[in-house]
């Protein structure tokens, strides 16, 4: 969410910093939504305060004998009555139109983030590691990963597309994977465990800018109705076919429409990440100064509906509907949060390196960045299969745009009433899923079997190699 009155204070520069992400202009519209509702606000105030004007002087010219006086400020105090719930009802539907004006207004990127359309215009900062040479044509995963225990038939006739059934050593692999990650992430990183529940309420998916412009990507829940709403409908519906009101019975069609349609009050989103429920845990929250830098990471299943990614990555582990991620979430004061994301983005690439993965270090231009972002660094590992580097990490610096969103602001220390914004920062430490994809892909061996890397073998029993079946 943006501060509204930095768009009033300069809103060319506002338009200015959507242009570098190839948004259009918005500040002009903004600003006279914006001004129709402090306008409306300034005559309901005004209105208040003549209620309450009129009020009292209604007892004076009644303790004067004044009656015509005393009439007339009562007639004006009713009309006032009558007119100003419009107005507050007005004024609210105002606020809630701005509200959702500026909610699908993406963040301004910092100014040392590259122009640029898309992801071929992402600038490489470094790459570390060596790409793996092999004495056979290396395989992508998904022509040799079945017979070692990655099941895509089998997850297809019990979920559909894009779900896989992991078996045996390989599930014990993915497994080993989170572990290894949380672990590194809690002992090296310095990140606080947390286990978050995986279905958020709208506010928290609103808070982390999923809300409402991602909703087609995310899964939500849906109530059954009661068995006493259908049969009441049902009923009204066979008198109406009976009657032959063919116009009601319509209606009651699109009644018992309604009554699947999820209610915001019960329905629960899943995750699409750790993100949404870790800095969620404080949305709200006036925060002591003290307690900062909050430093948080999970291991959780993720769900993603991937509209909007047809023919992309059909073939494989890489983009699936439910997925194993450790996420890393940071809550810092605003002067903090460029050296927080570097540290974050540095916690990453050592889970990476610690598993001998070749990658690469992309910061991404204004056009690739994700819809929160200010700034992001994107990981890349390799994949001898594709011959090409994937991404496998995503580290973004939100700035204080997701805490205007959830209201979350931190006391400042030593000043009892100044309080600010947090900034937030995510990223993931890694997506589990694709790191086990870039392992099978670099330690695969001639015979089709997989070398475990080093770092793993505590955390699998005295497998070190998984062997085709």
């Amino acid at each position: 969410m943006h501060d509204i009155r930095l768009i009033r204070d300069d809103p060319g520069a506002f338009d200015a910093g959507l242009a570098r992400r190839g948004a259009e202009p918005v500040a002009k519209a903004i600003l006279a939504l914006d001004e129709e509702r402090r306008a409306l606000t300034t005559k309901l105030q005004e209105a208040q305060s003549r209620r309450n004007e009129a009020s009292k002087a209604i007892g004076k010219a009644m303790g004067q004998g004044d009656t015509e006086t005393a009439e007339a400020l009562k007639a004006e105090v009713a009309e006032l009555k009558r007119i100003m719930p419009e107005m507050e009802e007005t004024e609210r539907a105002l606020g809630d139109k701005l509200k959702d004006a500026l909610g699908v207004i993406p963040n301004i990127p910092f100014e040392d983030v590259p122009e640029g359309a898309d992801e071929e215009d992402n600038v490489e900062i470094s790459r570390w590691g060596d790409v793996p040479r092999f004495d056979f044509e290396p395989k992508e995963h998904a022509d040799f990963a079945p017979a070692l225990g990655m099941e895509f038939e089998t997850a297809a006739r019990m979920s559909g597309a894009r779900f896989t059934f992991l078996r045996g050593p390989m599930a014990r692999l993915h497994r080993a994977l989170g572990q290894f990650m949380l672990d590194h992430q809690v002992n090296v990183g310095g990140y606080t465990e947390c286990a978050p529940p995986l279905l958020v309420k709208d506010e928290a998916m609103y808070g982390t800018d999923k809300l409402p412009k991602f909703a087609e990507d995310s899964f939500q829940t849906m109530v059954e109705p009661s068995k006493e709403a259908l049969q009441e409908v049902n009923a009204r519906m066979d008198a109406a076919v009976k009657d032959e009101d063919f116009q009601l019975a319509n209606d009651l069609v699109h009644e018992l429409e309604d009554l699947y349609r999820p209610n915001p009050q019960s329905r629960r989103w899943l995750i699409p990440t750790a993100e949404v429920s870790l800095t969620a845990s404080v949305m709200g929250e006036l925060l002591d100064e003290a307690t900062l830098p909050l430093r948080m990471t999970a291991l959780t299943d993720c769900f993603r509906s991937e509209a909007g990614s047809a023919g992309r990555d059909t073939r494989g582990f890489i983009r699936q509907h439910q997925f194993t991620k450790c996420e890393l979430v940071s809550v810092v004061r605003p002067e903090d949060s460029e050296a927080e994301h570097e540290r974050m983005t540095r916690a990453a690439q050592e889970v990476l390196e610690a598993l001998g993965l070749p990658y690469r270090t992309m910061l991404l231009c204004t056009g690739d960045m994700g819809f929160g972002a200010r700034k992001t660094y994107d990981l890349e590992v390799w994949l001898p299969g594709q011959n090409a580097y994937r991404e496998i990490s995503s580290c973004s610096n939100t700035g204080d745009f997701q805490a205007r969103r959830m209201n979350t602001r931190y006391r400042v220390a030593g000043e009892k009433k100044k309080t600010e914004f947090v900034h937030t920062l995510n990223g993931s430490g890694l997506a589990v899923g694709r790191a086990l994809v870039a392992i099978i892909e670099n330690y695969q061996q001639g015979d089709g079997s997989v070398r475990v890397p080093e770092a793993l073998h505590s955390y699998m029993g005295g497998v070190t190699k998984l062997e085709p079946v």
